[in-house]
């Protein structure tokens, strides 16, 4: 063996190994690809569906009560305002009512009138339970070094300790704070981040719990208030902020850097649409401050506020005043800012938290439901199966209901797209790999019976029974003259290399004629003309096939005498007639043939050759059809076997057209 033929089957497995491998990789990528789509552009909006749906199904604690510069505020006092005038709602609070906490969902970040100014600035100082809204910035500062002495400024006042116990902590490359003007920065001391995290399409569906700003970390506005109410700081861990006295654990995001913690939301309070928390106008708090004043019965009594969080916020209708603070979540596309904080806090005071499948477990129960759908299309038939995986996906989705009301998030829309996506492509492979079957079948059965009978049954395989129709054939026999006498000469594999030859010689002259090989009998071929293939000149082809198959024999003779082979000749017989076609047998067992009287007579018609030695005989019904195209020599009176009366035969010379 050469090196080349030891290195071709070598390279033809390798090839193959290729192939398969890239076939492999091919799915893998495509499947990733389905499963990053369906998770970044439909999960999203299965996410909110199912928040809206089913985790919002409770109103927001009674505890958690909004001021509101709605309408009717700017209705009474026109915007913009003097910062005195929010003096009437701070002042309502701190000096009538035992409010736990007062929260400002607002940032000052310039000065205005300086006797309004004063007055407000004075107000908030003497506010000692008041929370006021901060934020940071990624652009620098225009002077660093202000900024930076800035920076120090604000973290000996506003911070809060929170320390942070992860392994790996990362900046949230965050370049500067808002600047708070300098009487302001004195009146206020406790600040939390009032920043609201959208996702890519604009929904708000997490919370940020701390923000780190060169190194150290900020409360959010709702953390900020739950460490005043109860007195303590905070830990950031890999998966959860923990409170060091209250020993609260809030779980933030599994798969990011930030500190973040799904929003589990609450329903909108009836007729007070953007908001799930108890709301009250500004105008009337400050009507209610100034009646107090005077000794007069307040719009709203103060005790309403006892022991109760107050969050002082605007949220007008008219964005033109620029007081338009809507958000779009889960549960409205006009959701309150402020009712957006309110809802933070709330989940934290009373630890009804939203949790969160890793990454990894949402990709493991995506296979899970995509084996389990494979496995099934695999096991059982088509109807059983789809049957199957929608109650599976029915169950599938029933549980994620259960678990959203209960405040667990899971991937939803994706494993139940990747099991559709798993259904398709296993149907798909599953026909492709049939259709090759059945294609290896048909070249198998083509062996064995004609390809025309094949695509009948094909064609009509519904409506496979027995039975069969009368119609006018011609039936061709063709038999080998000598075959005994040459079998006992030669060995049976030479018998079957001239047999195999003769055969495959003469099946495509058949064909050609729009005939059909109905079957082999040992040496002998019988095919049918005008049936299963409709031919109305099915006497003449049959006769222009029994003569290009004595030329064809005897170009084989010509082949088979210079390889020593012995000469054969063969002997035709040809006859025209009504008989019986059709599926003879049994249920399970059928044939397509042809019967009846007229088979048999051209049988004994083709028997006829060895009496008058003759290769090619054809009954008086064949030449009555085919005489234009055949010169012929009659035989007259010819005793048939089986028949009473003699017939007419025909010996066919020549093809005359």
């Amino acid at each position: 063996m050469n090196n080349k033929e030891f290195f071709y089957p070598i390279k033809g497995v390798a090839m193959k190994f290729i192939r398969f491998l890239l076939i492999v990789l091919s799915i893998i990528l495509f499947f990733w690809l389905a499963y990053w789509a369906t998770d970044e552009f439909f999960e999203p909006k299965a996410y909110n569906y199912m928040v809206k749906t089913f985790t919002a199904h409770k109103y927001g604690s009674d505890n958690i009560v909004l001021i509101v510069i709605d309408d009717k505020s700017i209705g009474r006092h026109r915007w913009p305002w003097k910062r005195n005038l929010y003096c009437g709602i701070y002042d309502y609070f701190r000096e009538y009512t035992n409010a736990k906490v007062i929260i400002s969902d607002s940032i000052v970040t310039s000065d205005d009138d300086p006797v309004a100014d004063k007055a407000y600035f004075d107000c908030l100082n003497k506010c000692k339970n008041l929370v006021v809204g901060m934020t940071v910035f990624s652009r620098h500062y225009e002077n660093e070094k202000i900024g930076k002495a800035y920076d120090e400024q604000f973290k000996n006042k506003f911070s809060i300790g929170i320390t942070d116990l992860r392994p790996n902590p990362k900046d949230d490359y965050l370049n500067s704070l808002v600047r708070f003007p300098k009487n302001y920065f004195n009146a206020v001391d406790k600040v939390g981040a009032i920043t609201l995290a959208r996702g890519s399409d604009g929904y708000v569906r997490v919370a940020i719990d701390a923000i780190n700003y060169k190194g150290t970390l900020y409360p959010s506005l709702a953390l900020r208030a739950l460490a005043y109410i109860n007195n303590e700081t905070y830990g950031v861990e890999d998966r959860a902020v923990v409170g060091t006295k209250s020993k609260i654990r809030i779980p933030t995001n599994r798969e990011t850097s930030g500190i973040f913690t799904l929003i589990r939301y609450y329903k909108h309070n009836v007729g007070n649409a953007g908001y799930s928390h108890k709301t009250y106008s500004a105008v009337d708090i400050m009507d209610s401050y100034n009646a107090l004043k005077h000794n007069k019965t307040p719009l709203i009594n103060p005790k309403d506020f006892d022991n109760k969080i107050v969050m002082v916020g605007a949220n007008v209708k008219a964005a033109a005043t620029g007081l338009s603070d809507v958000k779009r979540s889960p549960i409205s596309n006009d959701h309150s800012g402020l009712d957006i904080q309110a809802t933070t806090l709330d989940n934290y005071l009373n630890n009804y938290f939203m949790y969160e499948l890793y990454d990894w477990q949402n990709i493991v129960v995506a296979l899970l439901l995509m084996v389990a759908t494979f496995f099934i299309i695999r096991n059982y038939s088509l109807f059983i199966a789809v049957s199957g995986i929608s109650v599976m996906l029915i169950f599938y989705i029933t549980l994620c209901a259960l678990l959203y009301r209960n405040g667990f998030a899971i991937n939803t829309i994706t494993p139940i797209s990747m099991a559709i996506i798993t259904m398709i492509f296993a149907y798909s492979h599953k026909y492709i790999i049939e259709d090759k079957n059945k294609e290896k079948i048909k070249s198998a059965m083509g062996k064995y019976i004609s390809e025309d009978i094949m695509k009948n049954v094909v064609k009509n395989i519904d409506e496979l029974k027995l039975g069969g129709k009368k119609a006018n054939v011609t039936v061709l026999f063709a038999d080998i003259r000598g075959f005994t006498s040459m079998s006992e000469k030669l060995s049976a594999d030479e018998v079957s290399v001239i047999l195999n030859e003769y055969f495959t010689e003469i099946e495509p002259i058949v064909t050609r004629h729009n005939g059909v090989i109905n079957k082999f009998i040992g040496d002998a071929v019988m095919a049918i003309f005008g049936e299963p293939i409709q031919d109305e000149n099915h006497p003449k082809n049959a006769v222009r096939c029994a003569c290009e198959m004595l030329d064809k024999v005897k170009e084989l003779q010509t082949k088979w005498l210079e390889e020593g082979k012995p000469k054969i000749e063969i002997g035709i017989g040809i006859n025209t007639g009504e008989a019986f076609v059709g599926n003879i047998g049994s249920e399970k067992r059928m044939e397509y043939t042809v019967i009846g009287d007229m088979v048999n007579l051209a049988s004994r018609i083709e028997g006829n050759n060895k009496v008058y030695k003759t290769n090619l005989l054809i009954s008086s019904s064949t030449f009555a059809s085919a005489r234009s195209i055949v010169d012929t020599v009659k035989i007259s009176n010819v005793k048939i076997r089986g028949k009473e009366k003699t017939i007419d035969l025909y010996e066919v010379i020549k093809l005359i057209g």
